[in-house]
């Protein structure tokens, strides 16, 4: 063992001391470690990582930091298996989230949770384990300020919408909340969930999501297209998700369309009400891996809803909707716009499923054609990391 190690081992030791300022050096110092040596906190049966469960519910500040170094030691499996079993620790992270009250001291009350969009970064990490299904049945004391829902996942929901821009707590925008969301569609009744109606509404909590795919907050339209993305991967009937109450086509579309986009009359015609006519402010999505993930979404669609419509002996119904949406002359000029090789690739493989017999016939198409690949795990694998 190196004399650093033998060190930072030490001073591992001293996150579950008695005096609050030495907790609070031990972690401000140990934070940097927490990526290149994480096998630091590992010893004595994962003894410092049971020190710093218990830290979030410190001081501000070190709370923050033990949320820091846990969101970074997330990525190792043990970690991740102490952190997302263990239900008291799960409730402790969405009792933070959902109160927009972190301490209560004699007759003053701090109305603010500091470091709530540390909580959401965690949780997001979280849910890359499977044992975070349970969330999907977990019910909870309800949060008036929220919602009057006792389910945990109505609560977290109603937060991502009412926290975005901090208007639910001025000190957290809650959009790694989004990521939550985007790793959960993996289970069938969360897919379920998240398009069906509830009793409180009249419509399933996806509609209120699709709109943040054009938010200002890059993390937040990321992990909407994320969202939306692996929905048309899982979804058991994905036609449905191009129909009413869901209609997800505009949303996936709009943020493809750049400024002023030069559509003849006739071509006008042929887009959707929402997409017509849209001018100098209408601003494209810049972020490549935010495109590629709107035209996965779109090719899933195509694909799978053609299978679920020729099973049913009704042709291809995914192919017709989509098309029949001018999405053909959306991706044309996003072909012409944006020179990543990716997006471009998106685009074409896209085309060969809309026009493909059309190209046979020698009408106009986009770029080459290029082979139709799997769709491959993306960004959302990824785990948060905060250095």
């Amino acid at each position: 063992m190196s004399l650093l190690t033998q060190g930072l081992t030490k001073l591992v030791e001293f996150l579950h001391h008695g005096n609050t300022q030495i907790r609070q050096i031990a972690a401000e110092n140990l934070v940097p470690y927490s990526k290149n040596f994480p096998s630091i906190f590992q010893s004595g049966q994962c003894t410092p990582i049971k020190d710093l469960k218990l830290l979030i519910k410190d001081y501000p500040p070190i709370a923050k930091n033990a949320l820091t170094i846990l969101i970074n030691l997330s990525s190792e499996k043990a970690v991740l298996k102490l952190l997302a079993e263990d239900d008291a620790f799960l409730e402790s992270l969405l009792s933070r989230l959902t109160h927009n009250k972190a301490h209560t001291t004699g007759e003053s009350q701090n109305p603010k949770e500091p470091n709530a969009n540390d909580f959401a970064m965690l949780l997001a990490n979280m849910a890359k384990s499977d044992s975070i299904a349970r969330l999907q049945s977990l019910r909870r004391p309800a949060v008036p300020a929220l919602t009057s829902s006792a389910i945990a996942l109505d609560q977290l929901i109603e937060l991502f919408n009412k926290g975005a821009n901090g208007g639910y707590n001025a000190a957290a925008d809650y959009d790694y909340l989004g990521y939550v969301f985007a790793d959960m569609v993996k289970f069938p009744p969360f897919v379920t969930y998240l398009t069906t109606a509830g009793n409180s509404s009249a419509l399933p909590p996806i509609c209120s999501l699709t709109a943040f795919i054009t938010h200002p907050s890059p993390p937040r339209r990321l992990a909407t297209s994320l969202l939306l993305r692996n929905l048309a991967l899982s979804h058991p009937t994905p036609l449905s998700l191009l129909a009413p109450p869901v209609s997800l086509l505009s949303y996936l579309l709009l943020p493809l369309i750049g400024p002023d986009p030069p559509f003849t009359d006739e071509e006008t015609e042929q887009l959707l009400p929402e997409l017509q006519y849209l001018g100098s402010e209408q601003v494209r999505e810049s972020n490549v891996d935010i495109l590629k993930g709107l035209l996965e979404a779109l090719y899933l669609l195509v694909t799978r809803g053609d299978v679920e419509s020729e099973k049913a002996g009704k042709g291809r119904e995914g192919k017709r909707v989509v098309k029949e949406a001018g999405t053909y002359l959306v991706i044309r000029e996003l072909h012409l716009g944006v020179e990543d090789e990716g997006v471009r690739e998106g685009c074409e493989r896209l085309v060969d499923v809309l026009m493909g017999e059309e190209m046979e016939r020698g009408e106009e198409k986009v770029g080459d054609s290029s082979a139709v690949e799997d769709v491959e795990e993306d960004d959302e694998e990824k785990i948060v990391e905060i250095f």
